[in-house]
Formats: structure tokens, C-alpha cells, sequence
């Protein structure tokens, strides 16, 4: 199932498993994932912290990259850009999709639309994505 070879990916990023990231389903065009707003991954004004957007969206973009390069591979961030539009409410749940923008032997990128339950959009991320060769 596609969701099932995203969940093994993230299995092996322990900060996006503490915050709740859940895979809904994983393809080399499209990761789509779930959060559900804690407050603990809110600021004082029980919206979701910018810092919480920017780990969701680099979760996703890391899946993406993962199912995009050989498998002895690996791959780290190496540029990222947040652009915030709107707030997530503490106990909503937020939906983030990923998508390539560019996919390369030695780079990948990545757009990441987060949006609230009811459409409308919290944030554009858009990342770099280095893949390191053995």
C-alpha cells in the first residue's frame, strides 16, 4: 500500500514520528500527509508554531525525495522557504501535500501546500533536497 512504504521512511526520522506525522499515502509524485494541531506544537496564542509547519512540510519533502533516489542513497535539506498565509487552530488537523518541482540525480525539489480542514491554506514550503551518494 502507498502509505505503508511512507510510514517506513518516517519510522527513521524520530522528530516528525514525536510530532504525530501521520503518512496517508506516499508516491514518488505526491507525499500526502496528516497532523493533528497539539499545543504543545502551538505558540502562546494556540495557534500551530511556524517551526511545527516548516518540520511537517520538511518531513514530506524528505519522503518524496526518498521514493525519488537510489536506495543507497540518502538525503538532507539543504535550502528551505516558508511562506505563511493563514493560522491552524490548536485541535484542528492540518493536511500537507507534497509535491516534486524538480526531481535530478544530485537535487530534488519540493512543494509542500499545508491547509486546515476546511481548505484553506496555512503555508507554501518549498525545499531543497540533497541526495548524498555512497
Amino acid at each position: 500500500m502507498a502509505s505503508d512504504i511512507g510510514k517506513r521512511i518516517l519510522a527513521n526520522q524520530p522528530f516528525p514520528t514525536l510530532m504525530g506525522v501521520e503518512v496517508v499515502s506516499a508516491e514518488p509524485e505526491k507525499v500526502l500527509a496528516k497532523l493533528v494541531v497539539r499545543p504543545d506544537l502551538c505558540t502562546a496564542g494556540h495557534i500551530m508554531h511556524g517551526g511545527a509547519i516548516m518540520a511537517f512540510a520538511d518531513a514530506l519533502g524528505a519522503i518524496g525525495a526518498v521514493l525519488n533516489m537510489p536506495r543507497e542513497a540518502n538525503t538532507t535539506t539543504i535550502e528551505s522557504k516558508t511562506n505563511f498565509i493563514g493560522a491552524a487552530k490548536e485541535g484542528s488537523t492540518v493536511t500537507g501535500e507534497s509535491t516534486p518541482v524538480h526531481v535530478g540525480k544530485r537535487t530534488s525539489v519540493w512543494t509542500t501546500r499545508i491547509t486546515r480542514e476546511d481548505g484553506k491554506l496555512v503555508a507554501i514550503v518549498t525545499q531543497t533536497q540533497m541526495i548524498l551518494l555512497p
